[in-house]
Order: C-alpha cells, then structure tokens, then sequence
C-alpha cells in the first residue's frame, strides 16, 4: 500500500457513505405509507455498505484485476455445503478461479444485544459453509481463496458500555466479561482471522453525527483497513494478468 494517506481519505469517504445512506432510507421510510418499528426502515433498505465495496474493487483494479472478473452487483452466489447457496458481497472470480471473496457487514444501536449472537453465528456459519465447499472441490480448480470481513459498529454509549454475562453452570473466558459490545466485536473479528476462518477483517467504529463527514476509529492496529487492504491486493495481484 503506497499511499496510507489517500487511503484513509477514501476509508473515510466509504464511513459518510454508510451514514449518509442510513440517514437517507430513514428519511424516506419516515415520509412513506408503511413504517417499520424502531430504526428497522434504515437496517431494511441495504446499500450502507456499499461505498466500502466501492473501494475496494477499485483496489483489486489498483492491483492488476480487470472488471469483468470482479462481481459487486450480480453474481454473488457461491455453492455451500450445508446449503445450496450463500450470496456474499464482493466477489473476484476469473476463469474459474475463485481468487477473493468479501463480507461487509454492520451495525448500529440501539439494540445491540438483539444482533450481536446473529451477526457472529452468520459470518462463522459462512464462514464454515465456504471452506466445507472448499473442501469438497466445489470451485474446481481454484487455489485457496482470499477471505475478508469487514464490520462498521456505531460508536456510542450503547455499544461502549460493560455488558454483563450469565454463567449459571461454566465460567466464560475472562477476555470476555465486563466487555463492551465494540471490545466483543473487536474480540470476534481478531479470533476470526486467528483462527483462520478469513484471511482478514476491518473493525470500524464511527459516531452517527461526525460519521455524517467521515470520521471513524480503529481500535486495534491488528484490524486496521490498510492491514485488510494490504493483505487483499497482495493476494490478487499474485494472480493477476
């Protein structure tokens, strides 16, 4: 990565991106006929993420990769295992070659504790399902793909706050009590890539109102976007024509 300015420049034009978009689907969800419960009109309308998919296919460009083989709006499907199918985010498919796929997921308040045991049983359960495929041949000649995740959590006194745990029969690991929902997203996202479920992730947290003009932190250096970007242009630039 040569530019780590430039880079966080555009990071931060991807976070006023998710903002600005989940402020614009609640505007229209308010003024429609039909309104959802809570902030449901913002989480249903999609599209948050989609400037940080934006980036990064133009960083698989940066990298060598041509378009045709890079899949963001169609052809998202890959076969699973356990299931028929799993529709990701972002995906670089050449000749046969299944070289990167991307998960780009969120969340934001208030109920946090309504999401978070769904947000992390979907990414290993996906996870799982992928490299069970894997296994089993079903991308053909593929080499070992290249797997991000990437999460943006709101920061907010919700998502900061310590968070007790039951133990009725078993302690739990002790990195986990008292722990915010931001330290267990921070806990997940590493234990991911330490166990070798994706090759990378990107923790993200931002503010709703300074997130509106880019600002965002990253808690762990081990999670940083320029690690993620790094390690995913390395990898398909390897295979690039």
């Amino acid at each position: 990565m040569k530019d780590t300015g430039q880079l966080s420049k555009r990071v931060s034009d991807a976070v006023a991106h998710f903002w600005h978009t989940r402020q614009d689907q609640a505007s229209k969800q308010r003024s429609g006929e039909k309104r959802d419960q809570g902030a449901r009109g913002a989480v249903t309308g999609g599209a948050q993420m989609d400037g940080f998919i934006a980036l990064l296919t133009d960083l698989i460009k940066e990298a060598g990769i041509a378009s045709p083989v890079i899949h963001r709006e169609r052809a998202l499907e890959l076969p699973g295992y356990f299931r028929p199918t799993k529709e990701w985010d972002l995906l670089v498919v050449d000749d046969k070659r299944l070289l990167a796929v991307i998960e780009a997921k969120s969340q934001v308040g208030p109920s946090f504790g309504n999401n978070f045991n769904n947000r992390t049983e979907e990414a290993m359960g996906s996870a799982l399902d992928l490299w069970t495929a894997y296994r089993e041949g079903a991308f053909l000649k593929s080499p070992q793909p290249w797997t991000g995740y990437i999460f943006v959590l709101e920061d907010c006194p919700g998502s900061r706050k310590p968070v007790s745990v039951k133990e009725p029969h078993f302690d739990v690991f002790p990195e986990f009590k008292g722990a915010s929902y931001a330290k267990r997203y921070e806990l997940f996202c590493r234990k991911l890539v330490r166990e070798r479920h994706y090759n990378a992730s990107a923790f993200l947290l931002s503010e709703a109102d300074k997130g509106l003009s880019g600002q965002y932190t990253e808690p762990a250096d081990d999670l940083a976007f320029i690690q993620f970007a790094s390690s995913l242009q390395a990898h398909v630039g390897a295979y690039a024509r």
